[in-house]
This record gives C-alpha cells, sequence and structure tokens, in this order.
C-alpha cells in the first residue's frame, strides 16, 4: 500500500460553496501563524515529510539559501491546501521550489484535502510567471497533473525520472523478516549474527526518547553515521553544519510528539549499526542509517534492519519506508518502490526563458566537464 497524500477518510469539510482565500507566507513569523491551521492539516495527511515540523524546521535551517515563498488555500478558517514552497536564486535566476527537498535529498510535494482549492492555488502559481521546480515529488500526484493543466500553453514543462525510494508493505508474515529473503540472503544473515555474537552480546535498542535523552543519543547516532561515510567528504552530518542543524531540530520537535525513534544496533560495549527514524501515519519512516564498518563483516546494518521491521509489525504498522535514494541493498528486502519525478516549469516571459537559458547551458558546461574528464 502507497502513503497517500490525501487522507483516506477525511473529516466534514467546509461546504464547496465557501470561498476560498489565498494567501502566502513570506517568513519564519507568517508560517508560524498558521501552525495551528497547519497541524490540523497534517492531521489529516500522513506523510510526516510534508507536515508543519518538517517543512518549519526546513524553513529555519537553510534560510541562508531560500526565502519562504509558502501558498495556503484556506476555506472557511480551515487550510484545505499548501504549496511549502521557497524562492532561491539557482544560476543567477530566481525560482521558486519545494522547501527542504534539495538540501536533505528527500522527496516532497504539495498537500491539500480540497482539490477544488488545490487547483485554484496551482491556477496562482501559474499567473504569478515564476520559474517552478519541484524536485521529488511522486510521478502519480495530483500536483503534477494540476501544475500541467494549469501551465498549459503558458510554459515550457521538463518532466524528469528520480531517484525512486523503496517501501515494504507490512503484513504478519514480516514477523519474521528473514522470510521474504531468498536462501542464500538468509544464510548470509545467519552467518553475520554467529559473527557478531563471537565478538560479544548482541542487543537491539529502539528508543522513545525525551528531551534529557535525546542530546546524547543523537551525538551517538551521528557520530555512528560519521563512521559510515568516512572517505566520503561531506556527507556525514558532522561535516555538514546545516543539515545537522536541521536533523537536531526536527528530531527535538518528534521527540515532543512522540514520535521519534533511535535505534541501535550493539555488540558487546559498542554500537555496531544506527537508524533515525519516526513512526507516524501508519509508517515507519528511515531517515537516516549508519554502521561502523569496524563490525563490516557482521553486516549490522541489515541486523538492525531485521529487527526494526520486525518492530513495526508489532507496533502495527502499515508500511516501512526507506526514504533516502534508493541503493542496492534495499532490493534484498523489497522490489516495491515509490516512483518519483522532478517537474521544471519554464513560464513563457523574460524570467521564465531566462531560467530556460540559464539551466540549458549549465547543463551543457557540466556535459563538457563530464566530457573532459574521461580524457
Amino acid at each position: 500500500m502507497v502513503p497517500a497524500l490525501i487522507a483516506p477518510n477525511p473529516p466534514v469539510f467546509p461546504s464547496k460553496s465557501a470561498p476560498v482565500q489565498l494567501q502566502w507566507a513570506c517568513s519564519l513569523d507568517d508560517v508560524d501563524a498558521w501552525e495551528s491551521a497547519w497541524r490540523d492539516l497534517d492531521s489529516r495527511v500522513g506523510n510526516p515529510l510534508t507536515q508543519f515540523n518538517w517543512i518549519r524546521t526546513s524553513l529555519s535551517a537553510f534560510a541562508s539559501d531560500a526565502v519562504p515563498q509558502v501558498v495556503a488555500a484556506f476555506r472557511s478558517d480551515q487550510l484545505v491546501a499548501l504549496a511549502p514552497l521557497v524562492s532561491r536564486r539557482v544560476h543567477g535566476i530566481r525560482r521558486l521550489s519545494l522547501a527542504g527537498v534539495n538540501e536533505v535529498f528527500e522527496p516532497g510535494d504539495m498537500v491539500w484535502t480540497d482539490e477544488r482549492a488545490m487547483e485554484r492555488l496551482v491556477s496562482v502559481l501559474a499567473r504569478s510567471g515564476s520559474p517552478l521546480v519541484l524536485d521529488r515529488v511522486g510521478a502519480d500526484s495530483l500536483s503534477v497533473q494540476k501544475l500541467k493543466r494549469a501551465y498549459r500553453g503558458r510554459a515550457v514543462i521538463i518532466t524528469r525520472p528520480q531517484a525512486t525510494c523503496s517501501f515494504i508493505a507490512l503484513d504478519e508474515t514480516w514477523l519474521e523478516p528473514e522470510q521474504h529473503l531468498n536462501s542464500g540472503r538468509r544464510s548470509d544473515l545467519r552467518r553475520a549474527r554467529r559473527k557478531a555474537e563471537q565478538l560479544g552480546p548482541v542487543t537491539t535498542e529502539i528508543h522513545t526518547p525525551d528531551l534529557n535523552e535525546l542530546p546524547q543519543l543523537l551525538d551517538l547516532a551521528f557520530d555512528v553515521e560519521a563512521k559510515s561515510c568516512e572517505g566520503q567528504d561531506g556527507r556525514a552530518l558532522v561535516n555538514d553544519a546545516h543539515r545537522a542543524v536541521f536533523y537536531r531540530h526536527y528530531a527535538q520537535t518528534a521527540c515532543v510528539e512522540g514520535v521519534l525513534r533511535i535505534c541501535f544496533l550493539r555488540i558487546g560495549d559498542h554500537v555496531a549499526a544506527m537508524q533515525l527514524a519516526v513512526e507516524q501515519g501508519g509508517g515507519f519512516w528511515l531517515l537516516k542509517v549508519g554502521y561502523d564498518p569496524h563490525f563490516s563483516a557482521c553486516s549490522p546494518g541489515l541486523l538492525l534492519m531485521r529487527d526494526t521491521i520486525r518492530y513495526a509489525v508489532e507496533a502495527g504498522l502499515e508500511n516501512y519506508e526507506f526514504l533516502g535514494r534508493d541503493v542496492s541493498w534495499t532490493e534484498m528486502w523489497t522490489n516495491t518502490e515509490h516512483p518519483y519525478v522532478s517537474v521544471r516549469v519554464y513560464p513563457i516571459g523574460v524570467r521564465g526563458m531566462a531560467a530556460l537559458a540559464a539551466d540549458a547551458f549549465a547543463a551543457a558546461v557540466r556535459k563538457w566537464r563530464k566530457r573532459q574528464c574521461k580524457f
């Protein structure tokens, strides 16, 4: 089951005859003024990557590179559609894009519970004349369809495939996750467990921390993640100040709401693997993973994955979401995935055509440099 952006059983909405009012939030103070209404929308939309905590933290953590341009549609004072956008300068031209997607490499989208209000919101974007970039939105997202319809005849629209995210649709058979592996993989997992047990007791910890515990647990998780990224300059959170601030602040908000999960696999006294996740909207959303290469022969990341998949089933969750970029190690667990696309919209006009030309030139330069590296 693919998590829907639209709640399957929404509450009674205001009368459809009530007028739709559009508002723009151009500062963090403006966004904060919508918090109550936005959280009410969150209660009807299960994807944590489009909710208030995620977007608000992104707007704050990456404020030096992007200015809030969040567009909201209200009907009878109820927030019913939202485009969590920012304005940033790319190749010298300002354009609108989804908040946080480029910085943390996770999917994003517009959100709504009222399709007509969503259409009104998108039509206003189309009349704005601003170039628009939506990276990593669902290939079958209604927002993509609405954008293409609203901009038809008004813009050059380029859609390209993006990295997918794997997921597991959970049921009781996943209480024993290894039963979903082929015989070779099951054998590898048993062998890895035996190797780990030869080094010391193997234990799995799944923490729902309080605010007092959180700093120490996050430091430990970041330390393991950094070891996992050794030799990959800039990828570890400890080497990226803005992304580290984002994850620490988001973890704090998720901790307050009781949805944060920090998971460790210990071998003896050492933490061999970690996961940072949220449990929300019927899903276990895996935000960050890492392992200590010293224990690579034991495959600690896979051992921890096995245990947290089982935990998710026992917790009555419906999906295990890998997030990030789809990588080869997820294939051993599942071949189901969410497809994503990027949508780049260049309105016919001075700004749109300037952005199109700038992006085309930048792409040509990248292609030329790539060819030069082969010689």
